[in-house]
């Protein structure tokens, strides 16, 4: 009996990952500062597919007015690479190593969307990636269907 369902199990596995393998790789339109990408850090600032743009987190080093300004001047030159800009982004991720001084700082955040706020999630962490970075925000956008 076990064999039996090994080996149907074994089938359908092979099914699926032939099936995965005829499946086209989406085109992805890429931006990283002037690169293809961070061969260094593995991972592109901005790719655009179909009318879909993820914007990687862009970093500072504090969380206060000229930390926050900066990552969102950071990630507006990231989406204009497509012709896009703040009033596209539809959700946010904001990680911070001080929740307290980004809810303190939230209004240079409210400046830089202007009123159009996307859905938002903000998370207290114990570090980032870069270990002196307090500030990182991710962001998804979407073009109008042309």
């Amino acid at each position: 009996m076990y064999a039996r369902f090994a080996f149907v199990a074994g089938l359908l596995l092979l099914a699926v990952c032939s099936h995965a393998q005829l499946l086209p790789t989406p085109e992805k339109q890429k931006f990283h500062f002037g690169k293809p990408q961070n061969e260094e850090g593995g991972y592109t600032q901005t790719i655009k597919v179909g009318n879909t743009i993820y914007v990687s987190g862009t970093v500072a080093l504090t969380v206060d007015s000229a930390g926050v300004s900066q990552v969102y001047r950071i990630i507006s030159k990231s989406l204009e690479q497509f012709g896009a800009g703040l009033q596209h982004v539809v959700k946010e991720s904001i990680f911070t190593t001080d929740i307290e001084a980004m809810k303190a700082a939230n209004q240079y955040r409210k400046l830089a969307y202007k009123g159009d706020y996307p859905t938002s999630t903000w998370v207290q962490v114990s570090r980032l990636y870069m270990h002196e970075a307090r500030l990182e925000i991710e962001v998804i956008a979407m073009l109008p269907d042309k």
